[in-house]
Order: structure tokens, then sequence, then C-alpha cells
């Protein structure tokens, strides 16, 4: 496929870095020279130096021919006059534009229909981050909670505590202590190293655990590998730009949330749009002012600024001054590994939440979701089934007999909405939804392939 990312800042160096890896044709675009020379130096790419929304720019990068164009420069009308360009001169078929302005959003609709603004999908991190966080506090204790279609079924993943019922036991010892539950453990971390679990696979304390069910029973099961925490009901969040105005308006009608923000006339106006949240004027890094709102009672603080270094002092004096979990926003993949799982309990990569989103729409074969997991290490991927025994290599076939790469696990099937949790004995339909981990992400083309139908399907 041949592609054009325009931007080469975080989001667009690293969704180079997954895509080119994976026989595409990729050209970058930037007006900075030295990151274009970083980027080429490590990967197997293209880059051009220019204005990304300049036709000269996109004729030079081959947009004739390209089949995508993904804009993910750092300023919303760039991208959006790239995508119009790419669309009038040159008939992209797909222009992905990353629009952070909500003024923009809330018009999506009219605004980038294809005889007005032809984008043709709309990444929004912000909202994407804010989305993502909410699962979080949704599910106490989950490190990432992920939807399959449409929410029928999640993956959950969640670190073993010692005293958990599953702790120390075999996998297979679910199933007789739950029989009315079916789920599926589609991997397990083990310090960093993946492994691929059967029946008797033991959980260990400090695991990292992927599992899936079906939504109902998602508490459930979590109770089983760790002590279930209880609801959380006093949030902070540190930060009042977007994705915190954002969570505290989604939060504040069944949650008690208090909102520190440093810029004044900010506090002022986020005062007047909230209803019961209550909006304090200082620093997230001031202990007086942390001790004098109760940090102690916190059940979570979350530190949401456009500050790195900021997020992770505050978090580290909210964990120290007794607040119950921490998470925090890291826009730098550099520090991710580092601070996770430590003081910090969840480090939040807006990043990999854009490229999962991103990739979703790259990915052949009918795939309809695609998700980072574990900062980039793994990918879990909604695959739609069509075809016939004929023309299909998946549908027709029982999940034993699907001859899947190396380190890919099917975890369930959706069919009508029932969530079919993945067992060797059940067949492939045409129109399944099925749901695959995978370890190595230099396997996805050939998981791709497994879902391409032959030239006699229509």
């Amino acid at each position: 496929m041949r592609i054009i990312i325009l931007g080469a800042g975080q989001v667009g160096g690293t969704l180079a870095e997954n895509l080119a890896g994976e026989s595409n044709d990729i050209t970058i675009i930037d007006t900075q020279a030295a990151r274009l020379r970083e980027l080429q130096d490590r990967l197997d790419i293209r880059t051009l130096e220019g204005r990304a929304s300049f036709p000269s720019t996109l004729e030079q990068a081959g947009a004739r021919d390209a089949d995508m164009l993904i804009a993910v420069t750092s300023s919303d009308e760039v991208n959006m006059m790239a995508c119009q360009v790419a669309h009038t001169l040159f008939s992209v078929p797909t222009k992905i534009a990353r629009v952070r302005e909500h003024d923009y959003l809330l018009n999506n609709r009219s605004l980038f229909a294809s005889s007005a603004m032809p984008v043709d999908v709309l990444i929004s991190p912000e909202e994407l981050v804010t989305r993502h966080i909410k699962k979080l506090i949704e599910y106490p204790g989950a490190l990432q909670v992920i939807d399959f279609a449409e929410g029928s079924a999640q993956l959950v993943a969640i670190r073993a505590y010692y005293g958990g019922p599953l702790v120390g036991r075999e996998i297979a010892f679910l199933k007789q202590h739950l029989p009315s539950v079916d789920m599926r453990v589609a991997a397990i971390y083990r310090q960093d190293r993946a492994i691929i679990p059967d029946g008797s696979t033991l959980v260990e304390a400090d695991d990292e655990v992927f599992f899936v069910a079906a939504r109902q029973d998602i508490r459930l099961v979590m109770s089983e590998l760790r002590r279930l925490d209880k609801p959380y009901r006093r949030i902070m969040i540190a930060g009042g730009g977007n994705i915190g105005a954002r969570l505290a308006e989604q939060l504040e009608s069944n949650h008690q949330v208090k909102l520190i923000e440093l810029n004044k006339q900010r506090c002022v106006q986020l005062s007047h749009h909230l209803t019961s949240c209550i909006v304090l004027h200082g620093s997230a890094s001031n202990k007086d002012l942390l001790l004098e709102e109760n940090i102690e009672n916190c059940d979570v603080f979350l530190a949401l600024t456009n500050d790195d270094e900021a997020n992770i002092m505050s978090s580290m004096l909210a964990k120290r001054l007794g607040a119950r979990t921490v998470m925090t926003l890291i826009n730098n993949p550099a520090y991710v590994d580092l601070v996770q799982g430590g003081v910090i309990d969840i480090a939040i990569s807006p990043q990999q939440t854009t490229i999962g989103a991103l990739l979703a729409y790259v990915r052949r074969g009918d795939v309809v979701a695609v998700h980072s997991l574990r900062r980039g290490a793994a990918e879990a991927i909604e695959a739609i089934a069509h075809g016939d025994p004929g023309n299909s290599r998946v549908v027709g076939k029982t999940i034993d007999e699907i001859d899947l790469p190396a380190g890919t696990t099917i975890a369930a099937i959706v069919r009508e909405k029932k969530v079919l949790i993945a067992h060797g004995d059940i067949r492939i339909e045409n129109d399944d939804h099925v749901i695959m981990f995978l370890v190595d992400k230099k396997r996805i083309h050939e998981v791709e392939k497994l879902f391409q139908v032959g030239l006699t399907f229509f």
C-alpha cells in the first residue's frame, strides 16, 4: 500500500515505524529536516521536506498514485487543507486527519462531508484518551480495557496480585471455580516476556494477564486475579486542558471531581462550564494544596497536563501523600516504561492510543479494530470473517484447524451479539467477528491474509 504521512512528530514517526516493516511504501513529509534524517536513518521509508498542504509538495510525494493520506501534523488546519488538496487535485482514495479542536468536532457531520471538507476518517487524540481513561475508572485495577464488537466482548489487562484465588494455580482451575463464566486468557507477560498460555499455565503474582470475556463477566473474572478494588468515587485531575476538561465533564455527574489548573483565566472558564466539579487555581505539585484538598482520601489522581515532567512529579507527590491510584499522561514514549508499575500505577500514552485507531484503517482483510497493547509491543485485532469454505481460509474451519502465525491467539468470536470464547472445536462462520491477540506484530500480514477472501467471493 502506498501511504503518505504528513507530520513526523511522535504520532507520525511511530506510525511510520509500525508500517515500514509491513511491506508498505511509506513517504513522510515534514518541515523539520533533522527529524526526517533521523527517521530515514532508522527506517526503510522515503522522506520529503516541505509544507504538508502544498499541492507541489504532495505531488512530489507521489499523491497521484497514493492509496492513503494520513495527516497528523500539529496543525488541525494544515491537516484539513491537505485532505482537501489530496481529494480535489489527486483523488487520493482514503484521507485520514487528526483534528484536536473540539469546535471542529462538534460540527463534524456537515463540516467533513465529501461535498465540504473531504476527510474520510477523523481522529481526535483527546477524545480517544478521554475514553481510555474513563474505562480505567469504570474498572478499578485494570491496566487497559478494550471493547470489541460494539462492547459485546472486552479485553482487559490486569496485574495479578498476591492473594488472588487464581494466583499460584493453573488457568484451567478457573473453569472449575467459575463454571458459569467462560473466558480466555489470551497472553501473560512475565517480567516483560510474553507467554502464550494453555490450561496448565500457572498464574504468578505480578503477571500482567490479558483476558477476554463477555462484558457482563469482566468484573467477576478480575476478582479471581486480584482483590477487587472498590469503585472509584473521589477523583482529582491535574490539568484543565482539553483532556482534563472533557474527563471532568463526563465524570462529574457520578463522581466527586476536583480539577487543579495553573492558568487563572482557564479556571474561570472551567468553573462556568462545569456543573458540580470543584475547580481549583494552583499547581498540582504544591504539597500544601494537595493536603488541603484531602489527597489522602482521593481514589484516583490523574496528571493530565502537557508537561511530562510536571505530570510525573505531581503524580509521585500525590502517591506519597496517600492517593490510592495514580494515572499519568506521558507524551514521551521513552518515559512510559520507566515509570509504570512503580510509584505511578498507570502511564497513559496518547501516541499509542492514537496509533491503534489509525492502524484499523490501514490493515487489510476486513480488519475493523486494532488496539496497541503494552506500549506497542503487541496488538489486539478484530477481523470479520467473510466467504465460504471454498474461498476463505477461516470460514468453515474449527479454530484448531486454522494455521495461525506463531504468537497469535484467537481469544473470542462474536456472532450476532453473542460472545463465544474460543475453544478448539468452534467453527468459524461467515460474518463472525474474530478477536485475536498478536504477540509478534511482524506476523500481521499473515493474519490479514487469513481474512482475505478469494476471487469467487461476491
